[in-house]
């Protein structure tokens, strides 16, 4: 009888031992997803200032009325995916109206917003990098035995990546 008892505790403790175990994975998953999250909207806004910045150079050089007005418009009720994808459109339009008008290059102001934006859009991408190969390792544990169980109780779900081509990747291995 006392064997059997000491059994079950035994059992007990191991699976108490390894819920504890999985549950830090996913707790130290979200605290890396959060500190991405931050770091991405951090860089966003100062994308978006330093966008806005160029908009009043280029249009006194161009001589144009209205220039890059999705700028205007707010982005405190869009998330970062929607951020990210807005800003980039703007982003990739900017620079095609300095591919075609290269004087604007002689404006050692717009230089240096433009070497700003360079490092901030570098920053970026590594902080969705980041984001993402964390959003890997935590939907692996969504996904994945023993910790399944864990992400039942805990009521977690799989995570959106920044860009398709983690989420194939994953999709991929996933069906392995």
């Amino acid at each position: 009888m006392l064997e059997a008892i000491l059994g079950v505790i035994v059992v007990i403790s191991f699976l108490s031992f390894l819920f504890v175990i999985y549950d830090n994975k996913f707790q130290l998953a979200i605290i890396k997803i959060d500190k991405a999250e931050e770091d991405i909207d951090i860089y966003l806004h100062n994308k978006k200032g330093l966008l806005e910045r160029t908009r009043p150079i280029i249009k006194k050089e161009l001589k144009l009325e209205e220039f890059m007005e999705e700028l205007e418009e707010s982005y405190d009720d869009k998330n970062n995916f929607e951020t990210h994808l807005a800003l980039k459109k703007v982003y990739n339009d900017l620079f095609k109206v300095l591919d075609e008008n290269e004087k604007l290059f002689k404006s050692e102001s717009l230089c240096a917003i433009l070497e700003q934006l360079n490092n901030n859009e570098e920053n970026i991408i590594g902080a969705i990098k980041f984001y993402n190969d964390t959003v890997v390792e935590f939907n692996k544990l969504v996904v994945s035995f023993p910790s399944k169980i864990i992400a039942w109780l805990r009521r977690y779900s799989k995570k959106d990546f920044y860009n398709n081509e983690k989420r194939e990747i994953f999709e991929i291995l996933n069906q392995k």
